[in-house]
């Protein structure tokens, strides 16, 4: 076996992608862990900004609307890299400069709350619009029979719609998901060590450019089969007790 390995020329790779030095595995595991630990946050903090969102589109007042319609738009209209840049660099400038101003020292902000909180914004706007269309997609006569038995908003909310919806907008949120796993990597151009960095920088210490993105491209792509498989399933646990679930989901 290891005549066959040398013969086809695989040796090299085995010890360049190896996990201790001088391997850069290690490293390109390290960078696909911060992108996923990256990546959780902003779809879970895009996820909280998006249910806020939805019902402020459908039930809040005049300004509130205008001002989430203002939001989405900007945000779905502008380049994610610019996003980034304009969040990371200009708002962190513009908190320090309020803080000093106010009396306060300056703060650090790391890049894992920084890479959070600019992707998660990004991702509030899509999820608002995902989570808005779910919402309408509810049969309108659960929610008139929950308000007729009085109801609560919050308890309407928790026990009918937000559960009802739930399999409507899961297909959208997969979607969601899947951009936030790779949008991570634009985060390269502030200097956050997610994988797309740490490949550029195995790939430029080593001069084997097409190794090291061939790798990271096969870790992008076993994360989207994976999560394909996950929200599948949690796809068929949504629609569980509809008609043909059982038949679409074999």
């Amino acid at each position: 076996m290891q005549a066959l390995i040398e013969a086809l020329g695989l040796q090299q790779t085995l010890d360049l992608l190896a996990l201790s030095p001088p391997g850069w595995g290690g490293n390109l595991l390290g960078g696909l862990a911060n992108s996923i630990q990256i990546a959780l946050g902003a779809f879970g903090l895009g996820l909280v900004i998006g249910i806020f969102g939805a019902y402020g589109k459908l039930y809040g007042g005049p300004v509130t609307r205008d001002l989430l319609a203002i939001y989405t738009t900007i945000v779905r209209a502008v380049p994610e890299l610019i996003l980034i840049l304009i969040l990371y660099y200009a708002a962190t400038d513009a908190l320090n400069k309020a803080l000093v101003n106010a009396g306060f020292d300056r703060i650090q902000i790391s890049g894992l709350a920084a890479g959070i909180g600019v992707l998660g914004i990004v991702q509030g706007a899509y999820a608002t619009e995902v989570l808005r269309g779910a919402i309408l997609a509810v049969p309108p006569g659960q929610i008139e029979a929950a308000r007729a038995m009085g109801m609560p908003p919050m308890k309407l909310a928790r026990r009918i719609t937000l559960p009802a919806m739930l399999a409507f907008a899961l297909p959208g949120l997969a979607n969601l998901w899947l951009i936030a796993t790779k949008d991570t990597a634009l985060l390269a151009v502030v200097g956050f060590a997610e994988l797309t960095l740490e490949t550029k920088q195995a790939a430029g210490a080593t001069k084997h450019y097409f190794t090291f993105f061939l790798a990271a491209g096969a870790l992008y792509l076993v994360i989207t089969l994976v999560s394909g498989r996950l929200f599948a399933r949690a796809e068929r646990w949504a629609r569980r007790g509809e008609p043909g679930a059982a038949r679409g989901g074999r």
